[in-house]
């Protein structure tokens, strides 16, 4: 994979504000250090890219509809520096609309989002989970992810985990003290989804200085509107025996369960990485 030139604001030492991002223009922003991502210096963590892709949908479009799914194909990787972020809806309706919504570097797209968004109806009578709750983030251990992971977004990160975490398995709690744009708000579920990407981090199967596995995709399913904050996982990672792996999460907010989210990985021991 081609080395990424870094252009994070901060990376050479200048003031950088606690946040992933900074506005530059009604669609345009600008990556800090706190956005850097584990596999390459000067590439964007996709968790801070994928919520900042959905708060510009949620700030743009009238908040009349729950996110259902929200799925984000990376198309190479995610230069640091300025960039710009368009949104559309390409089906429109009043129960049920699907957005797009992408993150663009001069004439090269690197994500490519879809976002259903589907009417709230009271279905409380006929609810129900088959997920099991996490235990809460006081009563797991303090987990230094930067002691495994390198990068700016990682180190940002206040993590948990249980005292019976194994390789490729692993219940967690993650937050950050970063929102996803300097001097602005998160927009509800966009400040939960911020951090999801993290789960192939959480539950590691093989060091990542030894192999590569890192995501080309990420799909989070919700069953109902998650709250920031602590964001728990209850992961797992399987490798399989020809380059491809998952990374399946049950995903819970401080109230229990909120949905799952799933990761496609490109598995590669080291030495034969290639884009």
């Amino acid at each position: 994979m081609p080395a990424a030139e870094n252009h994070h604001l901060g990376h050479a030492g200048e003031a950088c504000p606690d946040a992933f991002y900074v506005r530059r223009g009604d669609h345009r922003f600008i990556s800090t250090l706190h956005s850097q991502g584990a596999w390459q210096p000067g590439e964007q963590h996709l968790a801070p890219a994928s919520g900042l892709l959905l708060a510009e949908v949620e700030r743009h479009l009238p908040g009349d509809k729950l996110v259902s799914r929200a799925s984000f194909d990376v198309l190479g990787v995610i230069q640091s520096g300025e960039f710009t972020v368009d949104v559309q809806v390409i089906r429109p309706g009043r129960t049920i609309e699907l957005v797009e919504a992408s993150m663009r570097h001069g004439g090269r797209t690197s994500i490519r989002a879809r976002i259903w968004r589907l009417v709230s109806t009271d279905t409380t009578r006929v609810q129900g989970l088959e997920w099991s709750a996490l235990p809460a983030p006081e009563a797991m251990q303090a987990l230094t992810m930067s002691a495994i992971w390198d990068g700016g977004f990682v180190a940002s990160l206040e993590a948990r985990r249980t005292a019976d975490a194994r390789p490729g398995r692993g219940r967690s709690w993650i937050r950050t003290r970063c929102p996803l744009v300097d001097g602005e708000g998160d927009p509800p579920v966009a400040g939960f989804l911020k951090l999801i990407d993290t789960a192939n981090g959480l539950a590691v199967r093989e060091r990542p200085g030894e192999v590569f596995f890192a995501n080309v995709d990420l799909t989070v399913h919700f069953i109902r509107q998650p709250e920031a904050g602590w964001v728990g996982f209850d992961t797992r990672v399987n490798f399989g025996p020809s380059g491809l792996g998952e990374t399946f999460s049950v995903l819970s907010d401080i109230h229990g369960p909120v949905g799952t989210a799933a990761q496609s990985l490109t598995v590669r021991a080291k030495g034969d990485v290639a884009n």
